[in-house]
């Protein structure tokens, strides 16, 4: 098992030992969880032997992800990416400031966690159940970057429009993982944000046959 590691993508003010705690506990079970998908694969791996591996109990890992497939999906960067976001300069455009936050958040997993950057990936594609749970994942994703979007627009966060546009911004940044994966891994994840937002802010062009 690999140790648990912090996550920081810049500067960031130092967590108190509690919240340090709670990481590592975190950081433990999905180390845990990801060394027996390894082993035996995503379906015969037990919360129970997650829990044993990963030396704490069934109920705490409950505490912590309410279901096997959050395993797979959370991480620590989503408060961290929203921080990123917010120091960006207010005169930016909107997608500029995700494309900046995206291709750094992306180049520093696959700087530090490779291997499991790309197993995340192919569970996407493999297990119907991560790939469900995704899309829940998006619309809280989603929703937590309407504030941010509202705060340098001015808009209500709660306005369709705004709606809108985070979905469609973090839906569109989701499929780069499935799509990644599906390709076999042989792209650049910092290309693939590229021409995710060339699409987002141009739409699709009309190809020439």
């Amino acid at each position: 098992m690999t140790p648990a590691r912090p996550l920081p993508l810049t500067d960031a003010p130092q967590l108190g030992l509690r919240e340090r705690k709670k990481i590592k506990t975190r950081t433990a079970i999905r180390d845990a969880t990801y060394d027996l998908i390894k082993e035996q694969g995503y379906d015969a791996t037990t919360v129970e032997q997650i829990a044993e591996r990963a030396e704490v109990s069934p109920s705490t890992v409950f505490r912590y992800f309410p279901t096997k497939e959050d395993i797979v999906l959370t991480d620590e960067y989503d408060p961290i990416i929203l921080g990123e976001l917010r120091n960006r300069p207010a005169d930016e455009a909107w997608v500029d400031s995700m494309r900046y936050v995206m291709k750094k958040a992306i180049s520093f997993g696959l700087e530090r966690e490779p291997e499991i950057t790309r197993m995340r990936s192919h569970l996407l594609v493999q297990v119907p159940a991560v790939r469900s749970r995704m899309r829940e994942h998006i619309a809280v994703t989603s929703r937590m970057l309407a504030e941010a979007v509202a705060e340098r627009t001015g808009w209500d966060k709660d306005a369709l429009e705004v709606r809108v546009y985070t979905m469609s911004l973090i839906s569109g940044f989701a499929e780069i993982a499935q799509y990644w994966a599906e390709s076999g891994f042989q792209d650049d994840l910092v290309d693939l944000v590229d021409r995710t937002v060339e699409v987002l802010v141009n739409g699709l062009p009309v190809r020439k046959t």
